[in-house]
């Protein structure tokens, strides 16, 4: 399959509607990249990303950067632990967080088994996204994919998940409302009603879901106080986010690596206004694994999927 198919397979729409779809498309993005051999490109910066640059035909288009720790670029491999973690989704639906405690998983999860595939997944569409002559379609169309992968897997272990608006009414302004959008409402054992309404329910979770917390980790913090300050109640919000890396042009070099992520803001808020009830990331900074502060609120995103899924849900 050539790269303009597959960038026509990220343009529809309806293209990319089950996790199978997520998994061909990513197949064929890696044999792409195996056929038409690219311009590999190491960052000088930080070694573990690489870029990929597209012949003349692409205009040399630069892809975003891709850490190799958890970008699989074999076929094979990719296809062995997308197997693995179909079957850990599966027994997610049965047991649980008690899948996660299975032997059988025990290597994959250690190994960072379901960052890589969503992250090979996701890295991949957004790779062939990169080609677009259009960077604006791109990243909202990339952006859109993700957090309808997020979606499926959610719904793939059991939990109701769905996209919600709905309307706030303002307090002591009754002909007045705000209209929110949310990304993910998430229940167990009920089914969500998609239709505009004017409430969360009270066993209902909303989570955010962008592939960086780039200009919005602000908003995240800002709607759960919104939420649960015109409600009356405290709403759980969680966030999830897939990385917080950028190209950026360093020390002569147009493949330097820059962090999105503001440490500063996201502590502000967490201390002045309200903690978030998880923040998760597919590719984590260092500083939020070695920062003692940061560590206690931001984790991987496996940590959600087989543990902190269930509990949010429990409480929600």
């Amino acid at each position: 399959m050539d790269l303009y198919k597959l960038q026509e397979i990220v343009k529809d729409t309806s293209a990319l509607d089950s996790l199978q779809r997520y998994f061909d498309i990513t197949v064929s993005s890696i044999e792409l990249l195996a056929d038409t051999r690219p311009t590999r490109i190491i960052s000088p910066t930080d070694n573990k990303y690489i870029f990929f640059q597209f012949g003349k035909r692409f205009g040399h288009k630069i892809t975003r950067p891709l850490n190799t720790e958890i970008f699989c670029e074999i076929r094979k491999a990719f296809s062995r632990d997308f197997n693995r973690f179909i079957s850990l989704l599966v027994d997610l639906r049965k047991k649980e967080s008690k899948a996660a405690q299975m032997p059988k998983y025990k290597k994959f999860l250690e190994a960072k088994g379901i960052e890589r595939v969503i992250y090979t997944m996701q890295q991949s569409i957004g790779s062939i996204g990169d080609t677009f002559e259009n960077p604006n379609q791109s990243r909202k169309r990339v952006g859109m994919l993700f957090e309808q992968l997020i979606m499926l897997l959610i719904k793939k272990v059991g939990i109701e998940c769905e996209r919600r608006r709905i309307k706030l009414p303002l307090p002591g302004y009754p002909d007045y409302s705000m209209s929110y959008e949310l990304d993910l409402v998430i229940s167990r054992n009920k089914a969500i009603v998609t239709s505009e309404t004017s409430m969360i329910g009270v066993n209902e979770v909303v989570g955010s879901v962008k592939t960086t917390s780039k200009d919005r980790i602000d908003k995240v913090f800002l709607d759960k106080f919104m939420l649960s300050k015109f409600l009356g109640r405290t709403i759980p919000v969680f966030a999830i986010f897939l990385h917080d890396v950028q190209r950026a042009k360093k020390q002569g070099s147009i493949f330097g690596i820059n962090s999105t992520f503001k440490s500063n803001h996201f502590l502000g808020y967490s201390v002045s206004l309200n903690q978030l009830d998880g923040v998760y990331y597919i590719d984590p900074r260092p500083n939020m694994v070695t920062d003692g502060r940061l560590s206690r609120e931001i984790f991987r995103f496996s940590k959600f999927l087989t543990y902190d899924l269930w509990s949010l849900t429990d409480k929600g």
